[in-house]
């Protein structure tokens, strides 16, 4: 043995030739603090090494190497200078490799991201099997690549293909590596190591110029002056026009490129360690790597449910058909669980097909499936008027219409028909899990399951447990959940559970600067442009649909009569009386068509403002944010300090991938902590006169007073 550690080991399989074998304890591979040491230790083993010939770099698992261990940033991040040590430290690491006397090879199966993909750049070949994906995704987590990818990629794929990897943080699969010349080879699971050492053994024998494949890396990158102002405008424009002014990785990854083409590796590394700590001291990067953090555990959490289910899902039925039941039928399908779709008219059955098959169609066209896929999950769909269909289902997902009564009624009417043991759930966005379950015999197996609209291209779930709900209930449909490819989140039952409770704080915010007669307009800009929204709280209502945040706001008036007491005369019900519906009427506060290349606009009709009154005031962008962010924060707090949801990172997570949370603030609690829980109070304290949505709770309070944090971590 040349070299032993804890995740990886070192030793010649053959005379002259070292395999280095990254095998760590656990499911994958990771480039921690320690695996950095250990690669870097053994390096210098092998560089001293006077009968090394070639060496053979590749993992002992199912997939190469994930990347850095993300769990240390924000711990690391904290101290600048230590970031600046080790960013530098480790980034040298990945020289050693590439500065190795004899060929080197990357045999990569599985996953080789981050930091993986970084150490099969610094090899000087690369050869994958089927199951390879590479890429460098540090753009999603507010960074750009540190360990020499930003200076190796361009070098070897070239500039535009090597600004369009990093920009997008996009993966490559076997193929479209071999395309773009990120791998030299590509060869069958079986045939992988074999194939490395037969290349490796070429280059020994001088078959291959291995100095000549690594000379570029080490130089600067080899392109003339008006191919790269090229690459680099269109690089500038391209990602100005996707990241916006919001997310600087980006825009930094461009420069680094850039600034590190007419220089040598040395100074392009240290032009890469000087851009990546700075975006290291940003509060996008922070809150990106606190939404993957946060998405750890809410998947660890959902995991560790579902695996406790003791009743399997192989067959589900969903009531109501339409859009929404047509929808979550598809997800289920489409995942592997036929479902049996019931409806009392024909018509909403085939708007329910007509769903399933335009989301496919969709797919189809993009070649994203084949026709054979889109037959099997249509086939999958089994439409019915009939509730004897039901009876061998092992779930039922109501989806009928938001009406207490007739969701009572339906529960009751398909509890008598599907067998003792089924699950039962409702779709439904506000009402009462515990006022529901009154009309079933057995509660135990009833809780809420709460999709998104639209459900194949939303990945959250709610699913809300009621006071009856069983544990075994709330684990099978957990892992029913995961089954049909989402983020599933437990949350406990409350008016509006946890998304569509801190949303209508936040509308009601927007109502009152409507109130105040302050155009929804300029609202929407500043919420989009400077929050960073995907749409404004106006547009939202629109999406929403009037009349449904009209009948909402019922509904949480009940369940909250003094924080959040129904406006009859604010402008969402006044225009809900007037039936402008939002998009699915055509008209709400904008007025919806599509233009003459078919499509779809949004326009400003002056007869809005008959209904809603003159809107002539004007308020300054932070007084905007303000005043629509502090009533929706204050309502989260309030959530977890009740008990409605488990964690910070759990709520954080429920808006970014229920509502669409800005991610670059990281969801709520992120979004509070980095503004400083001090300062939001005593922003919050400014506002206090408009109302107890505006006022903070004694808990948030005293911890602003003492220094917390929400986060466990």
């Amino acid at each position: 043995m040349i070299y032993q550690g804890t995740n990886l080991h070192v030793d010649f399989i053959e005379p002259g030739i070292a395999e280095v074998t990254f095998d760590a304890p656990g499911s994958v591979n990771k480039f921690d603090e320690k695996t950095l040491n250990e690669f870097s230790d053994a390096l210098d083993t092998l560089a001293g090494n006077t009968d090394l010939k070639g060496v053979l770099v590749r993992s002992a698992k199912s997939t190469f190497i994930v990347g850095a261990d993300i769990t240390e940033f924000l711990t690391l991040f904290a101290d600048l200078e230590k970031t600046k040590t080790w960013v530098r430290k480790a980034s040298r690491v990945f020289d050693k490799l590439e500065d190795l006397p004899v060929p080197s090879i990357a045999a990569v199966n599985g996953f080789a991201l981050g930091g993986g993909c970084e150490a099969i750049l610094a090899c000087d070949y690369r050869i994958a099997d089927e199951t390879a994906v590479i890429g460098l995704p540090e753009v999603k987590l507010g960074l750009i690549p540190g360990f020499g990818g930003t200076v190796r990629l361009p070098r070897v794929i070239g500039p535009d293909n090597a600004l369009e990897a990093i920009t997008t943080g996009m993966n490559h699969k076997p193929e479209k590596a071999l395309a773009v010349g990120l791998v030299d080879a590509v060869t069958s699971s079986d045939r992988l190591k074999e194939g490395a050492l037969a290349m490796l053994r070429d280059a020994i024998a001088g078959d291959l110029d291995w100095q000549a494949k690594r000379q570029p890396k080490l130089e600067a990158l080899k392109a003339n002056d008006t191919e790269k102002l090229m690459s680099f405008s269109t690089a500038k424009g391209m990602v100005w026009a996707k990241a916006g002014k919001h997310y600087p990785s980006p825009h930094a990854a461009v420069e680094v490129v850039e600034r590190g083409a007419g220089e040598a590796r040395e100074q392009a590394l240290n032009i890469e360690n000087e851009l990546f700590v700075k975006l290291t001291q940003t509060d996008a990067a922070r809150a990106q790597v606190g939404i993957f953090l946060a998405d750890q555990v809410v998947k660890s959490k959902s995991k560790k449910s579902a695996k406790s289910a003791t009743k399997q899902i192989k067959r589900a039925g969903v009531l109501g058909a339409g859009i929404m039941g047509g929808g979550i039928a598809y997800q289920s399908a489409s995942r592997g669980v036929p479902v049996v779709m019931k409806d009392i008219r024909r018509d909403a059955l085939d708007l329910g097909l007509n769903e399933a098959a335009k989301i496919l169609g969709k797919a189809l066209e993009r070649g994203k499936i084949s026709q054979k896929v889109v037959a099997k999950t249509l086939t999958s769909i089994t439409p019915t008027l009939n509730n004897s269909e039901l009876a061998d289902v092992d779930i039922i997902v109501e989806a009928v219409v938001e009406n207490p009564k007739i969701k009572a009624s339906v529960l009751a009417e398909v509890e008598k028909v599907v067998a003792k043991d089924a699950i039962i759930t409702s779709n439904t966005s506000t009402i009462s899990i515990d006022k529901l379950a009154e009309s079933l015999e057995d509660p135990s197996r009833f809780c809420g399951m709460h999709f998104f609209n639209p459900v194949h291209k939303m990945p959250l779930v709610e699913i809300i447990r009621g006071k009856h709900t069983s544990d075994e209930t709330i684990a099978a449909v957990t892992a029913y959940a995961l089954q049909m490819g989402k983020t599933a989140i437990v949350v406990n039952d409350c008016p509006g559970f946890l998304v569509n409770r801190v949303l209508f704080p936040y509308f009601a915010g927007f109502s009152k600067l409507l109130d105040d007669g302050v155009d929804f307009t300029g609202i929407d800009k500043v919420m989009e442009k400077e929050f960073g929204w995907p749409m404004g709280p106006a547009y939202l209502c629109d999406v929403v649909g009037l009349d449904t945040a009209d009948h909402a706001t019922n509904v949480m008036a009940e369940g909250f009569p003094t924080r959040m007491a129904r406006d009859d005369n604010g402008a969402i019900a006044q225009l809900a009386a007037a039936e402008r519906y939002g998009q699915k009427n055509g008209k709400g506060f904008y007025e919806y068509s599509v233009d003459k290349r078919g499509r779809p606009q949004k326009v400003v009709n002056p007869k809005v403002y008959e209904i809603i009154g003159a809107k002539e005031a004007s308020a300054e962008k932070d007084e905007i944010i303000a005043r629509c962010m502090i009533p929706m924060v204050n309502e989260m707090v309030r959530c977890l300090e009740e008990g409605i949801v488990g964690s910070a990172e759990e709520a954080d997570i429920a808006l970014i991938y229920g509502i669409g949370f800005p991610p670059f603030r990281g969801g709520a609690f992120r979004y509070l902590e980095t503004l400083g829980l001090q300062k939001f109070v005593e922003l919050a304290d400014k506002y206090a006169d408009l109302g107890e949505i505006y006022q903070v709770t004694d808990g948030l309070r005293e911890k602003a007073k003492t220094g917390g944090t929400y986060f466990k971590s």
